[in-house]
């Protein structure tokens, strides 16, 4: 079977995506053809501060742009140019020049100060293809799906109503196709029937709808949320619906850490990511142990994905 070709998003250079992807090389090119969207110079830059060999079957789509690699630091240069490789890389996909994409790490606050309107990835994909892209992070043991992401916790009450939350969980379903998914509520203890709050009266109507819409009883709660990922829910449920990034998050990063990956699903191509940033306090640091688990594990995951939809 031929390997699939995979873009590979650099991320941000003043990060760790560079090393990673320098000393995953070897591992990964057993899974597929992976295309590097960077440019000779600035990889040269980054080898030789890092002290590693480029790989000679290290294969480049040339991305435009020079800076000087300030590592750990916030840089609009290097946001501007993460942000370039990424958008690349989801043209190649798009045109059906590659199989599927996988994104190392950017810096949110350098795509800020580059001007870039998005607060992230999947930002940029729902806004591109004019789909809901839905966040999913998690491993084999466990997957997370946020309702919603990169938003002040203030206004995440607001954003829960009956229609937006059927119809995330609706396209949720026909991503993942399991049988039973846990939803989490938004307060403690569930509201205690609305006395600490009445948004689970939404989330409630949301998975009747859903549920309804689908003719099965797939999504089961509103799941108290301090109790959602015990051992014993976790003997029930293997994915969930968080309603906001904290609480679908530090749980499972608690848990699964270095295996994690982020995919984005209800999209035409296939994306998936580490689940971890840019680490700017260990970036380019000799002696340090970059852990590359997480990035082979989205390698693997994208090429299982991209076959399934073959």
């Amino acid at each position: 079977m031929n390997k699939p070709t995979i873009a590979i998003s650099i991320g941000d250079l003043n990060g760790i995506g560079i090393e990673i992807a320098l000393r995953s090389h070897e591992k990964i090119k057993k899974y597929c053809k992976p295309l590097y969207c960077v440019n000779r110079v600035m990889l040269n830059k980054a080898a030789k501060l890092l002290e590693l060999e480029i790989p000679e079957d290290f294969k480049l789509y040339e991305i435009k742009g020079e800076f000087d690699i300030k590592p750990g630091k916030v840089s609009k240069k290097s946001g501007r140019y993460s942000y370039d490789s990424f958008m690349e890389a989801i043209n190649l996909a798009n045109d059906k020049k590659v199989n599927a994409i996988v994104t190392l790490p950017i810096n949110k606050e350098s795509w800020s100060k580059a001007k870039i309107k998005y607060k992230g990835h999947t930002e940029v994909l729902r806004d591109y293809f004019g789909k809901n892209a839905i966040m999913m992070l998690g491993c084999k043991k466990l997957f997370v799906s946020l309702y919603t992401e990169h938003i002040p916790l203030k206004q995440v009450a607001k954003s829960i109503d009956e229609e937006s939350l059927s119809s995330f969980l609706i396209d949720f379903y026909k991503s993942v196709k399991v049988k039973k998914i846990g939803v989490l509520a938004l307060n403690p203890h569930a509201s205690d029937n609305g006395v600490l709050g009445d948004e689970e009266v939404e989330i409630f109507k949301a998975i009747k709808n859903a549920n309804s819409s689908l003719n099965k009883e797939i999504f089961k709660g509103p799941l108290v949320p301090d109790t959602a990922f015990s051992k014993a829910s976790r003997s029930n449920f293997r994915y969930f619906v968080a309603m906001y990034h904290d609480q679908g998050l530090a749980p499972l990063k608690a848990l699964y850490f270095d295996q994690s990956v982020n995919i984005s699903l209800n999209l035409p191509i296939v994306r998936t990511s580490v689940d971890h940033g840019t680490a700017f306090d260990i970036a380019y640091e000799k002696n340090r142990a970059i852990n590359c688990k997480s990035y082979k594990n989205a390698i693997k995951e994208a090429v299982n994905l991209q076959e399934n939809r073959v």
